[in-house]
């Protein structure tokens, strides 16, 4: 099970996957030049949302169909500081 971390620093807002940094999949799609972000609907946030999903499924067709809708369910409502296991992931999933 992966563990997904966000967190803020000077540095900005950092998110791994496992402890590494999550790859922003900005070959995917450019929704955001800024880099992640969360807590409120918008192009940071859709950027989380699709990196998050990207790695999760390991399907790219379904992170893009799936984004927006978890951006505005999921990550839209996250604390400054959270974590987020493949089990909650899967769970939000469903409620969509």
């Amino acid at each position: 099970m992966k563990v997904y971390e966000g967190s803020r620093s000077l540095a900005g807002a950092v998110v791994t996957v496992d402890g590494r940094p999550l790859d922003p999949r900005l070959d995917l799609r450019r929704l955001s030049p800024a880099g992640f972000e969360w807590t409120y609907e918008g192009a940071g946030p859709q950027q989380l949302a699709l990196a998050i999903l990207a790695d999760h499924f390991g399907d790219d067709q379904r992170a893009l169909a799936l984004h927006e809708s978890f951006m505005r369910t999921v990550v839209a409502e996250l604390d400054n500081a959270w974590e987020l296991s493949s089990a909650d992931i899967d769970e939000a999933l469903r409620r969509l």
